[in-house]
């Protein structure tokens, strides 16, 4: 075996649990409570006094669902750790450069590096670079800086390429030892070997008939892959397995093979689907060139060979992905057993699944060259730059993993459960200002043309986030839904002759008359009476309140902004399941308000951005404020930078706002990241 050092590790391993099935979560979920131990009835002694206090054991506390540790303190990841509980733990994260991360990556990546912070170790970031069609740097630069906008510190980032060398020739020595063999079989030909594709009438399976060659011969062949004597799909390496085992990852896999140039552009960066370039009956060409080691290779290594290799060459002591990976832990350990002296430990987790979206490349691409969507950061995406874009803080989508914990079972959340879980941490995270989406001007006669009055307003309920003032003038700017020409009972609003108050002025306001546009009908302004008692008298009590935002060219209030209001792109709950993908597009996923106004306090909160200064906005932040002072490295390659999705804010009565990237100096661009929970109080 190849020589490693080895790390303190437990006895033999475990071997293959039992999957769990997946079960889809309701929209909340009961927590259950912790069952009381019950301590041992203490001997009656007849001349002590009874005294149960001392007597009743208290089971141990169950960690809060708020706690960010809570996941790995108890349940499936403490079990994990347990099983081999080493001083020093390693993990890694291990995405494929060939697309953007999307949702499910998150609980990946939580799982990863939050099981090593927890035990004071280290996570990799490797990128598992082994498909030259499909991968672009472009892919690499994006799940780096999502890795680190999550808050989250690799010990380094490496690559499976960094061992391409290492593993030809573990591949050699696999041979050597019969253990290997070069097939020269089709793709139906290696099925029909393994029992045939149907499942109701499956065949007995029978050994390749080129696996019984010489090793001196399989070791000819496979450097002639290597030195371009083969061409795509003419051999491949296969493992000498078991055809015996029940398990199929044990009917001898595909170690090495020679990819294909495929018929979509490499700009498509696409690789769902494997399409050959030789549609005219030509032999298939190479690949295009790795975009790291370029023509140097030929052949290159599956992931079931791959993989497990790497994860010993890195120590890596828990190696922690999906359940969909369960059946392969088998062949992850046989072929470990055969190379490599170090042993790292698989286990697998349910994965994370959001409905009412979509996470394959392909059909994101569909819809972007449909014009439905403008990248893959639209912010009516999943994926994780578009949700960062959209104004989802990465604290936030950290809380939504650690809430719903770890398990065997796969996790399939609707949507609005993610967005009821934003919409809680933005609650206490982030400053509210006034937001007038839909302006309707209301004059307020008997005030001076001059008035202007500063208010002082709190960023939110805690004090130590500070307040700012807004003038109130002569002339506001109120939400168009807040007035109604006619009453109704269930109304507590602005109507002619009724009196409403406005967020935090002295005093509050009745509507007198309105004036309308003669071409339309359309309210075009209010005419109010400012309710200033005399002196001596009580002030009106109004039964509603509403926002507003001021007029004053001094203040430069308000401030204009286009507010993009964000619903769900997709009509059904599973719209991955559907052959066109466009047909189930909702025509009202995208709206825009053009004429919002924001009150002055907006540029307070743009000054003192990131909210919250959490995960990886936090390195970011005091990174930029060291820089500033003469003290840090500004552009540091592993601090993510500052976007304008970090100014977010609680529009009151409106909904949790981010300004978007298409802000320009002229123009204040806003997404509304999620919307207020529904109000079944008043009107």
């Amino acid at each position: 075996m190849e020589s490693e050092t080895p790390q303190a590790l437990e006895s033999e391993l475990a071997k293959t649990e039992q999957s769990s099935n997946g079960t889809t979560l309701p929209d909340r979920t009961k927590q259950s409570k912790p069952k009381k131990e019950k301590a041992p009835k203490a001997k009656k002694e007849p001349s002590a006094p009874k005294n149960p206090a001392k007597n009743k054991q208290k089971p141990e506390a169950k960690p809060s669902p708020t706690d960010p540790d809570a996941m790995f303190k108890v349940g499936f990841l403490a079990d994990v750790y347990n099983e081999r509980p080493v001083e020093k733990v390693v993990t890694r994260f291990p995405p494929e450069p060939n697309g953007y991360l999307h949702i499910g990556h998150s609980k990946a990546i939580a799982i990863n590096f939050g099981f090593a912070n927890y035990h004071g170790g280290e996570c990799y970031l490797r990128l598992d670079d082994t498909n030259p069609e499909e991968e672009e740097s472009v892919y690499e630069k994006s799940i780096i800086d999502t890795v680190r906008w999550l808050g989250f510190k690799p010990k380094s980032v490496t690559y499976s390429s960094d061992h391409f060398q290492r593993l030809y020739k573990l591949a050699e020595k696999l041979i050597e030892i019969e253990k290997a063999y070069v097939c020269y079989c089709t793709k139906d030909e290696i099925n029909d070997q393994r029992g045939g594709t149907d499942t109701k009438a499956k065949k007995p399976r029978y050994a390749c008939p080129h696996s019984k060659r010489s090793a001196h011969d399989n070791l000819s062949d496979f450097r002639a892959m290597r030195d371009g004597k083969y061409k795509p799909n003419q051999a491949a390496l296969r493992m000498k397995q078991d055809l015996e085992d029940g398990n199929p990852q044990m009917w001898d896999l595909i170690a090495y093979r020679i990819p294909k140039r495929t018929a979509r552009a490499p700009e498509d960066g696409d690789g769902d689907d494997d399409v050959p370039a030789n549609t005219d009956g030509l032999e298939p060409a190479y690949a295009k060139p790795h975009y790291r080691t370029g023509n140097t290779w030929k052949l290159y290594p599956s992931y079931d060979f791959c993989h497990c290799l790497c994860d010993s060459f890195e120590g890596i002591t828990h190696s922690l992905c999906t359940v969909e990976f369960e059946q392969s832990r088998v062949s992850y350990e046989w072929l470990n057993n055969q190379l490599v002296e170090f042993q790292p430990m698989q286990r697998e987790y349910g994965r994370l699944s959001v409905t009412g979206t979509i996470t394959s490349k392909r059909k994101i691409k569909k819809l972007i060259n449909s014009g439905i969507v403008t990248g893959y950061d639209d912010p009516r995406l999943y994926t994780l730059i578009a949700l960062r874009r959209r104004g989802i803080p990465p604290g936030a989508i950290l809380s939504f993993v650690n809430e719903l914990g770890v398990t065997k079972a796969t996790a399939v959340i609707q949507t609005k459960r993610f967005e009821a879980s934003v919409r809680r941490y933005l609650e206490t995270t982030v400053p509210r200002l006034m937001l007038v989406l839909d302006p309707l001007k209301v004059i307020i006669d008997d005030l001076p043309d001059d008035h202007c009055e500063m208010v002082d307003l709190p960023f939110a309920k805690d004090p130590e986030v500070g307040s700012h003032t807004v003038p109130f003038t002569k002339v506001v700017y109120i939400e168009r839904s807040d007035f109604r020409e006619m009453d109704s009972p269930d109304f507590f609003r602005l109507v002619p002759g009724k009196t409403v108050g406005l967020m935090k002025a002295p005093f509050p306001i009745t509507a007198t008359t309105v004036d309308k546009d003669p071409e339309t009908g359309i309210v075009s302004a209010v005419h109010a009476r400012y309710e200033k008692p005399a002196e001596g008298t009580a002030p009106k009590k109004p039964k509603g309140w509403i926002h507003w935002v001021g007029v004053s060219s001094t203040h430069s209030s308000p401030i204009k902004a286009k507010v993009r209001i964000i619903n769900s792109l997709f009509q059904s709950d599973n719209p991955g399941a559907l052959d066109d993908v466009v047909a189930d597009v909702n025509p009202d996923s995208e709206s825009y308000y053009p004429n919002a106004l924001m009150e002055t306090g907006f540029e307070e909160i743009r000054r003192r951005a990131p909210w919250p200064a959490e995960a990886g906005e936090k390195a970011s932040a005091e990174e930029e404020a060291s820089s500033k002072e003469g003290l840090g490295n500004s552009g540091k390659d592993d601090i993510p930078v500052l976007g304008p999705e970090t100014v977010r804010f609680q529009g009151m009565r409106m909904g949790y706002f981010c300004v978007d990237k298409d802000t320009t100096g002229e123009q204040v661009v806003l997404n509304r990241i999620v919307s207020l929970k529904e109000d079944s109080g008043k009107d």
